[in-house]
């Protein structure tokens, strides 16, 4: 039971729930209800049925979060499972993909379907809906880049659809910056269209994931629990003489600081482990 009534739902809700285990740090204190939906209709009823009072977090795979001890108040909605991990193909170029698909899933989705250009997804940790929030992107590419279109649910229930910078569509232009998106704090991103920049062989896009792969098992602290690069680097991209995050932690003598049970990454200063 909750302190406060919550409507009736087809998903599951998990009464006093310990998010630790839904992170990928592995720490943290319980949400007051945890809430998995069946799918986007589940999700819609159960917002617009909500008591407005009640605050709202959404959670993906947990990648790039870390709870507090004290946990969370009102409901935590997580977006994970077989439905919200589907990814299809829609046409010779273009993708559509639920939130809580893996990036890696949605990169090698759209190899397997012969589309170039996703690639770098590959390289991201989490699931699309939050790199969607983050403007996520590594290898010079961002999640901007091939944005068409992303649809969700504000808190209400409202259905809600932008479209990608600069789509030829009558929906509200989402605004991107350096890891960040402007989109309302409120808005709950359920699936997304993404373009490829071109076609190609399966095989060969599948190995060049193969090859970033790679390199990142090379450089970064994939083994470890991480959520992954940690700091924004200070500078956008494009900025004469840009500083890179890992490099002014580097500098200040940090690299394999511990602190208790968190460490900066010996093997790349901007992950911590």
């Amino acid at each position: 039971m909750t302190a406060f009534p919550l409507p009736p739902v087809r998903g599951k809700i998990i009464p006093n729930a310990p998010l630790a285990p839904y992170t990928w740090f592995r720490v943290g204190g319980p949400a007051d209800a945890l809430f998995l939906p069946a799918d986007e209709e589940d999700l819609q009823d159960f917002l617009t049925a909500l008591d407005p009072a009640i605050p709202v977090t959404v959670l993906g795979v947990g990648s790039n979060v870390i709870v507090r001890d004290g946990g969370i108040e009102g409901v935590v909605i997580r977006l994970m499972g077989k439905y919200w991990g589907n990814v299809d193909a829609r046409d010779a170029l273009t993708v559509e993909a639920r939130a809580g698909a893996l990036d890696l899933s949605v990169a090698k989705a759209a190899a397997q379907n012969g589309i170039r250009g996703l690639e770098f997804l590959s390289g991201i940790p989490g699931s699309i809906g939050g790199a969607t929030r983050t403007n996520a992107g590594c290898y010079g590419r961002e999640l901007r880049d091939g944005l068409v279109s992303l649809h969700g649910f504000r808190r209400d229930g409202t259905e809600a659809t932008y479209r990608g910078p600069g789509r030829p569509d009558d929906a509200p232009e989402a605004h991107f910056s350096y890891r960040h998106t402007d989109l309302p704090d409120d808005l709950i991103v359920t699936r997304l269209i993404l373009e490829g920049t071109g076609t190609d062989e399966p095989a060969k896009i599948l190995s060049d994931i193969e090859a970033l792969q790679a390199r990142r098992a090379e450089t970064q602290p994939i083994k470890d629990k991480t959520s992954g690069s940690t700091f924004a680097n200070p500078d956008p991209p494009g900025t004469p003489d840009q500083r890179s995050a890992w490099k002014l932690i580097d500098a200040a003598g940090c690299r394999g600081l511990k602190v208790g049970g968190a460490q900066v990454s010996p093997m790349h200063c901007n992950f911590l482990i």
